[in-house]
């Protein structure tokens, strides 16, 4: 019930809002003018044409085939398309993203159902809700842009690896990389996050089973049979010896307390216990390496990432991203991050291990400074396109002055410790440290500053923080609203000219 009551909320804003986008915006506008006649080509049949403008593989536009496909029995039988290629219009081909937000909403219920078993329904259904209206996620909705198609399908291979489904789940990750290249990052996070798990799960088995043995022999329980006892005490000392140096960091590393093992140690002896079970692994996740290796002759035959436009989008070291990305973030989930109760236990968990929290927010705040100083990147379509929000940002913001983007530093830093407290509540080290590699290897490589860009490493964070304060996600629910409405109205009702460029330019992220 709650997955059907989801879906039609859902769909009660996504519907009447597409028409108003339709009827106000009918014609491609910004990067439709590439995508939607690209797909307008594949519904008639000519799959030999490529726009060298357009960067993403073709997996969206067969998407819509798919979709067209679903329709055209019913148009056809209503007489309002004569012909396959006629049903191939802007508001069809936007429509899909319409149907894509409402199965991503259920899909976003069931990982959270599936990762927080205690959750109630109604909590589970407001979570949903208020994540489906996030604001790049729910702008995106109403346009013809990889963007929605992307996180639906990255987080259908979340979840059908949370099911240990490793088939399906490496096929919905195929499908995420055909839509968006980049997306096999996060098709390798969702393997090995899993694989560690695995591995903790098979230590901490493997622990309890050598506390097992040592019990039987226990005085006043073990047998007077000599041979009996020599016996069971080889048999003890193999197991210990094998388990001994992992099943307590194994154990450490479930956990995310400050008196846990260092993170050396948990991925030493992770590693550890994965070459004991590479077989096993190896056979459970061949689906994901079929992924990979399809990926890596794709890029050898390409010559690049990218398919269009690789000159734009050239593959740059842009570090000062990762930092932008942790301060949007935070932002996004104000009222989760920005609060009393939030900072003083942010406070006590620095305070437990002040040195080595003195001396990580020092290097932390090194490394900022160098990023923001010598990898600060401007894209010339950041400087030189006044439709999106990034250009004012840039300008009246980062650029107002020159202290401005060191002054930003601190809070940059701070805003991680954040995401890496709030994950660390809920998730152990070794995935926290996964989630901020995969993360940094999505963001640091893009050179243009898109905030689109940020919006599948922020599903895994809002999904893995362990908030579920009801008044927190509504106040987070209201912003988003806020937030929608003003983007939307000045999209839809505050268009403006170029001098240098006829027709009707509008605002957008």
């Amino acid at each position: 019930m709650g997955k059907i009551a989801l879906a039609v909320i859902v769909s009660l804003w996504a519907i009447p809002v597409s028409i108003l986008v339709n009827h106000i915006v009918p014609e491609p506008y910004m990067d439709e003018i590439f995508h939607i006649p690209q797909a307008q080509k594949y519904c008639k049949g000519d799959f030999g044409s490529w726009d060298p403008m357009i960067t993403t593989p073709p997996g969206l536009y067969c998407l819509s085939l798919a979709h067209v496909a679903s329709l055209f029995p019913g148009f056809y039988a209503m007489q309002a398309a004569s012909s396959f290629a006629d049903l191939c219009s802007t508001a069809i081909l936007r429509s899909l993203n319409c149907v894509l937000t409402v199965i991503c909403s259920i899909i976003v219920y069931d990982i959270n159902t599936h990762l927080k078993p205690t959750l109630d329904d109604k909590k589970a259904m407001l979570q949903a809700v208020v994540i489906s209206l996030y604001p790049l996620h729910w702008f995106f909705t109403f346009l013809y842009y990889t963007d929605v198609a992307s996180v639906t399908a990255v987080l259908a291979m979340y979840l059908a690896c949370l099911k240990k489904n490793y088939w399906l789940s490496a096929l919905t990750g195929a499908i995420s990389v055909v839509i968006r290249q980049t997306n096999i990052i996060w098709v390798l996070f969702v393997a090995c996050t899993q694989i560690i798990d695995i591995a903790i799960t098979h230590g901490k088995k493997s622990e309890m089973t050598v506390e097992s043995d040592v019990s039987i022999n226990k005085p006043g329980l073990a047998s007077d049979n000599t041979t009996s006892t020599v016996g069971l005490n080889l048999r003890k000392r193999r197991v210990v010896k094998s388990m001994d140096t992992v099943k307590s960091s194994l154990a450490n590393a479930h956990a995310s307390s400050p008196s846990s093992s260092g993170l050396l140690e948990d991925i030493w002896a992770i590693l550890l216990t994965l070459w004991n079970m590479k077989w096993e692994l190896l056979i459970s996740f061949s689906p994901f390496v079929m992924v990979l290796i399809a990926f890596v002759l794709f890029v050898l035959w390409n010559g690049s990432i990218v398919l269009g436009a690789k000159e734009a989008h050239a593959v740059t070291p842009h570090f000062a991203q990762i930092l932008y990305f942790s301060l949007v973030s935070v932002m996004a989930l104000a009222p989760m991050h920005f609060t009393i109760t939030h900072a003083v236990d942010l406070f006590k968990h620095f305070r437990k291990n002040m040195t080595f929290g003195f001396f990580l927010g020092f290097m932390a705040l090194i490394v900022g400074f160098v990023s923001v100083h010598f990898f600060s990147v401007a894209h010339p379509y950041l400087l030189a396109d006044n439709r999106h929000y990034p250009f004012y940002l840039w300008r009246k913001i980062i650029m107002a002055h020159w202290s401005i983007k060191y002054l930003l530093v601190p809070l940059y830093i701070w805003s991680w410790f954040s995401i890496i407290h709030t994950l660390g509540k809920f998730r152990n080290k070794i995935w926290v440290l996964a989630y901020f590699v995969a993360t940094a290897m999505v963001l640091v490589p893009a050179p243009l500053i898109e905030f689109r860009y940020y919006t599948i490493p922020f599903f895994f964070l809002v999904l893995h923080s362990d908030n579920n304060e009801s008044g927190r996600w509504y106040l987070t629910g209201m912003l988003y609203i806020f937030v929608n409405v003003f983007t939307m109205m000045m999209f839809l009702f505050r268009p403006f000219s170029w001098t240098h460029e006829p027709g009707i330019q509008r605002f957008i992220w």
